[in-house]
């Protein structure tokens, strides 16, 4: 498709290791459109907390941090990337030590209003794609279509023990996977959860290209697949 043919916003919800972001940022390519990775952003807000020394459990503090950060993200699918007070933290947010605490900093509703209004000021007039959890359910129910990814559990912890490298162990993996699923569908303040009008896509034995086809079908010709 030509550059700025999508006008429209696609909502992409699901845990992690359904292969979101790769599929995400390959069919905001295909339709020319902006890609927001929200996930991201509550990344960058987690390394802001742990870089001030603040406990993740302690709320107020956990707040007045981010509320005082500056976070920035860029919405090129081809230069994906996210700054936190100016500096390029795209590869700092992936760290185990952010993934150990980025549900409990996400779980904070101040922390979710203050970034869902940052999110929804990106998202703006459409033309996008924006991946994360509680997309399609909260940050814009108005998109369409709305995508939720799921797999095997063992499919997932295997694509991301391979994203973490040789020295991940499965088992470790499969665990902090399991630990994330159940923080991040058991909180409060917009759970993840599949919107009633989703269509859920099982990741589990199709390969990028047929997920990202299949992904274009449904955005183009409103199929439900």
């Amino acid at each position: 498709m030509p550059d700025g043919a999508f006008t429209g916003v696609v909502a992409m919800d699901g845990p992690s290791g359904t292969g979101k972001s790769t599929v995400a940022r390959r069919l905001a390519g295909q339709l020319g459109a902006r890609y927001l990775d929200t996930g991201a952003m509550y990344r960058a807000a987690t390394l802001a907390v742990l870089r001030a020394g603040i406990d993740p459990q302690d709320t107020l503090a956990v707040v007045e941090t981010v509320e005082r950060a500056d976070i920035a993200i860029s919405t090129d699918p081809r230069s994906p990337g996210v700054t936190l007070d100016g500096a390029d933290v795209s590869g700092p947010i992936r760290s185990s030590e952010v993934t150990a605490a980025v549900s409990a900093v996400s779980a904070v509703p101040a922390v979710r209003v203050r970034l869902v209004d940052l999110q929804r000021e990106l998202i703006g007039d459409g033309g996008v794609v924006v991946e994360g959890r509680d997309i399609g359910s909260v940050v814009w129910p108005g998109a369409r279509p709305k995508i939720y990814l799921t797999a095997s559990a063992e499919t997932r912890a295997r694509r991301r023990a391979g994203e973490l490298g040789a020295a991940s162990d499965l088992a470790t993996v499969a665990a902090d996977i399991a630990r994330r699923d159940r923080l991040d569908s058991s909180r409060a303040a917009s759970p993840l959860a599949r919107a009633e009008d989703a269509v859920e896509i099982d990741t589990t034995y199709l390969d990028i290209d047929q997920v990202v086809q299949r992904l274009v079908d449904i955005t183009m010709n409103g199929a439900r697949r």
